[in-house]
């Protein structure tokens, strides 16, 4: 067992088997295609917020006492693996949300704030600048405060600070966001 339960791409493998098996054999009336999309949606916003919370409430805030020797292991290893992660899974929650909407019928009048679909719509645009902060600003400044490119010390500081401040952004954000997601009855 614990052979198995050290191989992550085997659990997820396994994860995955048992939950089409769920999806297909006791799934939402049928409707399979809807349901695997909410499921991905599902599973990737948990992974996305889940980095987006790790990131802000544990790694952030104890970089400044881990010894300096030991940073390398969290700037050259952890960090950037952390990032692949929170980037990708921004991605894929936005996409799945898409389409989760457009196969309910919703995704231009949430997009349009129409009021029947206000709520889900403020969600899906909060979303929006939040994947568009971790594409567009966060990622490039940490490249730059990680060295995974080339910076001067003065250009690394700045660039931490303002990814530092972007994704406390997306935190602020992401309270309000959860909140739309998780109360929208469908309209």
């Amino acid at each position: 067992m614990a052979k198995f339960f050290g191989n992550l791409h085997a659990v997820l493998l396994v994860g995955l088997l048992l939950a089409i098996a769920v999806i297909y054999g006791i799934g939402p009336n049928g409707d399979h295609l809807q349901g695997v999309f909410r499921w991905l949606h599902t599973f990737f916003g948990i992974l996305w917020i889940g980095l987006l919370y790790y990131l802000n409430f544990v790694q952030v805030p104890t970089m400044p006492k881990v010894p300096a020797e030991l940073k390398p292991a969290v700037s050259k290893y952890i960090a950037p693996s952390v990032l692949f992660f929170f980037r990708w899974s921004a991605v894929f929650t936005v996409l799945t949300g898409l389409i989760v909407a457009h196969l309910a019928g919703y995704l231009v009048p949430a997009l349009m704030l129409e009021p029947t679909y206000l709520l889900i719509g403020v969600g899906m645009w909060l979303a929006l600048i939040m994947a568009f902060n971790v594409w567009f600003v966060i990622w490039p400044n940490q490249k730059k405060a990680l060295g995974i490119v080339p910076a001067e010390d003065a250009v690394k500081a700045k660039a931490a600070t303002t990814a530092m401040m972007f994704s406390r952004t997306n935190l602020l954000l992401s309270i309000a966001m959860i909140y739309c997601m998780v109360n929208f009855n469908g309209g």
